[in-house]
């Protein structure tokens, strides 16, 4: 098992990495639950596998369990609602904690609900993907969606410890392992270029799932996340650039109706819109493009857009992005591997050109 830390002062927190953690593992997880009662927060492909083994070890707490229906569709206000029912049905106080037992919907949605729930409670996070585990997982980002927009109601609320149980990932659908690297691809891309010359270099053993390549990929995506949110927990700032290629692949998440694309889908094709303006602008070597995609592509994620989609629907919904403040769209962009930027020297004529060149329809 690896440890790692979120330094936050008061809201630090551990992240631990390993197989087996969940029933046991040499891991005592529930020693982070610090009143009698927690609440179990899953979805409904999640909880016929492993709610029992979490719940044995939850023995002697007051426990309540929620099965959400799973997908990114069902990330909404009214179904987290359900959430708040059973922890009012079953009396639960402001001392109980919340657990997130799935994918990046699951956390963010229990998340929210701690952060809510009589003002603020504790919650755990047993991610169950690799997109949750390297990205959602950690740093306290929790929400949910609107049909206007991608985790446009949310809040910042940090977990008491994080568990990677990277033996969950054995049967993860290959199409949502593949999503998970999109981000872990990221994180070569903005702030670790030896970590992208890794992963080119071990992207098959990657793939293969072999356990040491996946536990050294889980183990640097989660170190380099965690030293950026102990530098800008609130993203005030360098925190933003975590969200390489997120303002186009949120456009295309929204464009296409949630659970469409995976969201690890939709940032991939972001990621290489985002490369592909930093070329056009003269920060970025297309070499540095060419290899991007074609770590991608090797991944099995898609590098281009929907073709349905036109260059003012993107516009328009990128304009509705988190990031835009007083009506200017910031991107993050590349001035070279692994040296991410938060701008807004794009213009949306340079943007409707790459959208155009991606194809995208005018």
């Amino acid at each position: 098992m690896k440890q790692l830390q979120v330094s936050l002062g008061e809201r630090s927190y551990p992240i631990f990495i390993g197989r087996d953690l969940l029933a046991g593992g040499g891991l005592d997880w529930q020693r982070y639950i610090g009143g009698k009662q927690a609440c179990v927060v899953s979805n409904d492909r999640v909880a016929p596998l492993y709610l029992d083994a979490v719940a044995s070890q939850l023995e002697g707490k007051q426990l309540s369990t929620v099965v959400l229906p799973d997908g990114e569709a069902n990330k909404t206000l009214d179904v987290m609602a359900t959430v708040f029912d059973r922890l009012l049905t079953d009396n639960h106080n402001r001392s109980t904690t919340l657990i997130a037992l799935g994918g990046g919907v699951v956390g963010d949605m229990c998340g929210f609900a701690a952060a809510s729930y009589q003002r603020g409670v504790a919650f755990i996070q047993l991610p169950t993907t690799l997109l949750a585990m390297v990205d959602s997982s950690v740093g306290g980002k929790t929400g949910v969606n609107h049909p206007l927009g991608k985790n446009m109601i949310g809040a910042f609320h940090q977990p008491e410890c994080v568990v990677a149980d990277l033996s969950l990932l054995d049967s993860l659908p290959e199409r949502e392992y593949a999503a998970g690297i999109a981000e872990v691809i990221k994180y070569g891309l903005i702030c670790d270029a030896p970590f992208f010359e890794w992963l080119e270099q071990n992207i098959d053993a990657l793939m293969a799932r072999d356990g040491e390549a996946l536990a050294e990929a889980v183990f640097r995506s989660c170190e380099n996340k965690a030293k950026v949110v102990a530098e800008d927990e609130r993203e005030g700032g360098r925190r933003a650039i975590l969200n390489l290629g997120h303002t186009f692949g949120h456009a295309i998440e929204t464009a296409e109706g949630y659970g469409s694309w995976l969201h690890g889908e939709a940032v991939a094709a972001g990621m290489s819109l985002a490369m592909a303006l930093s070329v056009s602008l003269g920060w970025l070597d297309a070499e540095v493009l060419r290899r991007g995609n074609a770590l991608m592509v090797k991944a099995g994620l898609p590098i281009s857009p929907p073709p349905a989609m036109n260059v003012a629907q993107f516009l328009q919904l990128m304009g509705r992005d988190k990031k835009v403040i007083d009506g200017r769209l910031r991107l993050v962009l590349l001035q070279g591997l692994g040296e991410a930027v938060v701008t807004e020297a794009a213009s949306p004529e340079q943007i409707a050109q790459i959208l155009v060149d991606a194809g995208v329809q005018p």
